[in-house]
């Protein structure tokens, strides 16, 4: 055990100390509080005024069109020839001519620019014809605009969690949210240091330093000493990145918060950024707080490690088995697909997160530390998710066994062609 805790220490203290270890842990948190802050920033920052000119053969438009913060519409009265001629201007965004139109059938609608204007001008541009025909329509029909639009009910359904410890409140956007973060930041650390133990045990390899250091210690006391060393120095960045994006962010939201008006607040609306009141941003705060962070960081933790370990042994074992990265592709793999299977089926586990296929795939050890942490913010029951971990452990045991089987001779194997067939003779050679 002290020999492994002296490689452990060794692996640790080697990575921490190197300057792109330093850098990442500084430059990692600006990465990520810079992916929530800019979509705020782009919020309250003034935005170019667009000038779009709008030649309307129809009558129905003049004067219609709302000014936005960064669109400005100039109505003007000639032939449309003359006003592409004059769309040059360097203050002019655009030209939208409207011709005689068919209510029932507004087409020939155009927009002249010297360039495509963007997809957000062109949709609000769409949004403003459609509401203003949709006006004159129901002027018409003799329909009054604000007993239809009294009509109009928006009705939201709130969840309520029963079990035998009671009521819980719940959301479901919220709650795959936190899943779905939980689940890349799984894979993502899983494969960013199972490479690094590959690469690392390559490299010694190579150099023929391993050599001298099993003349010392046994194979798997080595193997096992980088995995934990490896996995400590990434669990150690993980919580810098943590802590220091947090505070980031932290300070940065409360800088623009103050910018914005008085009691309203910018918040996340689907994919979009969007001003909310105090009320409002109450309910939401409400109903983050109904998400168990304690079991979901609890949870994280522990498939973190008992994954990273998994993995880090195969990895471990097929960095073993070759001289350079090019060779270890082929065996990589078929290491990496369930990884990279549990991603691609993320969709489906959040439409049905209790389903079958959400069930096997979370006991499964291959594939249950991505897809039970997107499950975990859904409560499902607790057997399920002892019997995942129990399951991962065993696994892990498991690995570690043949890994290790591996890991013995092919640290001291040089120069030979590597093969399915070669593997399984190590895997049950006796030494």
């Amino acid at each position: 055990m002290r020999k492994i805790f002296l490689i452990i220490k060794r692996e640790y203290l080697t990575r921490v100390r190197k300057r792109s270890f330093i850098i990442m842990s500084f430059v990692g948190p600006v990465l990520f509080g810079l992916m929530f802050l800019i979509p705020i920033w782009l919020v309250t920052r003034e935005g170019e005024k667009k000038v779009i000119e709008v030649l309307d053969e129809s009558g129905y438009f003049k004067g219609q069109f709302r000014e936005k913060s960064d669109l400005k519409f100039r109505y003007i009265d000639e032939s449309l020839e003359k006003a592409k001629e004059n769309l040059s201007g360097q203050d002019k965004y655009g030209l939208l001519y409207i011709p005689p139109l068919n209510l029932d059938h507004p087409e020939g609608i155009v927009f002249f620019a010297e360039q495509n204007p963007s997809i957000e001008v062109q949709a609000e541009l769409e949004q403003m014809l459609k509401r203003r025909i949709e006006d004159i329509k129901l002027e018409r029909s003799g329909i009054d605009k604000e007993k239809l639009a009294g009509i109009k009910t928006r009705v939201q359904i709130n969840t309520i969690n029963v079990s035998s410890a009671g009521e819980k409140e719940g959301d479901t956007g919220i709650a795959t949210g936190a899943g779905y973060i939980a689940s890349l930041l799984i894979y993502f650390f899983i494969f960013m240091y199972g490479i690094q133990v590959m690469r690392g045990v390559i490299e010694e390899k190579s150099n023929r330093i391993v050599e001298v250091i099993v003349s010392s210690v046994r194979p798997f006391q080595l193997m096992m000493g980088k995995i934990i060393g490896v996995g400590a120095v990434g669990l150690t960045q993980f919580l810098l990145w943590t802590v220091l994006s947090m505070a980031i962010y932290t300070a940065a939201y409360q800088y623009y918060m103050g910018d914005l008006p008085q009691g309203t607040h910018t918040v996340m609306v689907g994919n979009q950024m969007a001003q909310a009141s105090q009320p409002e941003v109450a309910e939401i705060l409400g109903k983050i707080e109904t998400i168990n962070f304690p079991l979901i960081i609890g949870s994280f933790i522990f498939y973190f490690l008992a994954a990273y370990l998994f993995y880090g042994s195969l990895f471990a074992a097929v960095g073993s088995a070759v001289d350079n990265d090019s060779d270890a592709q082929q065996f990589q793999l078929p290491v990496t697909l369930p990884l990279i299977f549990s991603v691609i089926i993320l969709t489906a586990i959040i439409r049905e997160p209790h389903g079958t296929l959400a069930f096997w795939t979370s006991i499964i050890p291959f594939t249950s530390p991505v897809i039970m942490m997107m499950r975990i913010p859904f409560d499902p029951p607790a057997w399920q998710i002892a019997l995942s971990m129990a399951l991962l452990v065993a696994g892990f045991i498991g690995t570690a066994w043949m890994a290790g089987r591996i890991y013995r001779i092919g640290i001291l194997f040089h120069g030979g062609k590597v093969s399915y067939k070669l593997l399984a003779k190590w895997l049950f050679m006796k030494y």
